[in-house]
């Protein structure tokens, strides 16, 4: 889980040690985790205000991939034959011929329709749009990378094959080197595609992430971002996407007993807990949020001594004293990349007078948050952290199964020893 999480941990203690900083100020006497006093003796105290790169740049993401090699890893040449390339690459719009779906315009490279990269980029001069959202695996326990995506509403190319009848679903492949047993591959449902659910984002073509090109370690030239839901659905090295009456998924994760229609799950998770403090002292810990469809309300956190009994017939700890933590602010600074680390005044989800979110936490985006918890006796303790969703229900409910989406409660050690 540590090694899950290693690449928010530097950003997140920018934010979090100004928290701390606060808190101390006010007279309160924190044991700080060595990670927190190394800092506080070399940087002087700051003003209060959060300086976080809250976006992960490029190189920082983590990276979850099929192939072998995977596409990007290839030499140029190749990369130019197999159309991984901006100005060799096209993406074939048509019609599953096994079934009765129809389209009027396919867009494919045997009627050499298929939609090239020039076209596509004049395209997005007038439809390109970007959001804000998490890439996060199924699968593992923490966020792989935090971004502002930019492209192509995926219904503007759909339009453009004019489907005509029959077609229930969308499924979509990445390039795997032309192998079977690599292929990686999506579906949506049609409705999907086409109309948004009222506050939501359009699934999108992307091309850009964070203001820049995405790179072929990012799923470039083109990779597909679907905000709701996890990683597999947001598939990289996009070249083909067939429209078909078929009713059900054909999704790669399927055949690895994953629920492949999940929405992101509302999750807290640590980064920064300490391992030893004295009594008589504050103890400071923090984490990151991952906010999923159903949105955030409150994180909290339990500190319990092991040798205590736990709730009875309780198994989610919902009657246990749970104490609220902190929700860290907007960042001033979004980092990333971005230039001088500003939003975009136009990004799906911002107010366009002020540039500011239109709510905080913002859906399908990250939260950091921070408690100082009372000094307590001597002894080992478990440490848990949970949130409350945007419908006031706790973690891990309303979705506490397996297999779609790490939402357990999670559990860390502290030990507390005489000061």
């Amino acid at each position: 889980m540590k090694n899950d999480r290693s690449l928010l941990t530097e950003q997140h203690l920018l934010l979090t040690r100004r928290y701390f900083l606060e808190m101390a100020g006010t007279g309160i006497a924190l044991s700080l985790p060595e990670w927190s006093s190394a800092q506080l003796r070399v940087d002087p105290p700051t003003p209060p205000g959060p300086h976080l790169e809250y976006l992960t740049r490029q190189s920082g993401f983590g990276t979850v991939e099929r192939g072998s090699p995977p596409p990007y890893q290839l030499p140029e040449a190749r990369l130019r034959e197999i159309g991984m390339t901006r100005d060799t690459w096209k993406l074939e719009v048509v019609a599953d011929t096994a079934t009765s779906a129809k389209l009027d315009n396919p867009l494919s490279r045997e009627r050499g329709t298929a939609l090239d990269w020039a076209t596509f980029m004049k395209l997005a001069e007038t439809k390109s749009v970007r959001y804000l959202k998490v890439i996060t695996c199924n699968n593992l326990n923490a966020p792989l990378g935090m971004g502002l995506w930019e492209g192509v509403p995926l219904r503007e190319v759909i339009w453009r094959a004019r489907p005509a009848s029959d077609i229930r679903r969308v499924f979509y492949y990445g390039h795997h080197n032309e192998d079977p047993k690599q292929m990686f591959r999506s579906s949506l449902s049609l409705s999907r595609v086409l109309e948004d659910p009222p506050g939501d984002y359009p699934v999108l073509l992307a091309y850009k992430l964070n203001g820049e090109l995405l790179s072929g370690k990012r799923g470039g030239p083109v990779r597909m971002i679907v905000p709701e839901a996890y990683g597999f659905k947001n598939v990289k090295w996009l070249q083909r996407i067939v429209l078909t009456n078929l009713p059900g998924a054909n999704d790669t994760y399927a055949d690895e007993n994953n629920d492949i229609d999940s929405w992101m799950k509302t999750v807290a998770r640590f980064l920064i807990v300490p391992e030893g403090v004295k009594t008589g002292s504050t103890i400071p810990v923090s984490g990151v949020t991952q906010v999923g469809l159903s949105g955030l309300r409150k994180v909290q956190v339990w500190l319990h001594r092991q040798e205590a009994p736990l709730p009875a017939n309780d198994p989610y700890f919902t009657t246990a004293p749970w104490q609220d933590a902190q929700l860290l602010p907007i960042p001033s600074q979004w980092g990333g990349g971005l230039p001088e680390g500003r939003m975009p005044m136009d990004t799906l989800g911002f107010d366009p007078q002020t540039g500011k979110p239109k709510s905080w936490p913002m859906r399908y985006a990250i939260v950091h948050w921070a408690a100082a918890l009372p000094s307590t006796a001597p002894g080992i303790y478990d440490l848990r952290c949970r949130t409350l969703d945007g419908n006031g229900i706790a973690q891990p409910m309303p979705r506490p199964i397996g297999r779609s989406g790490m939402n357990a409660i999670e559990k860390v050690t502290v030990t507390v020893k005489r000061g």
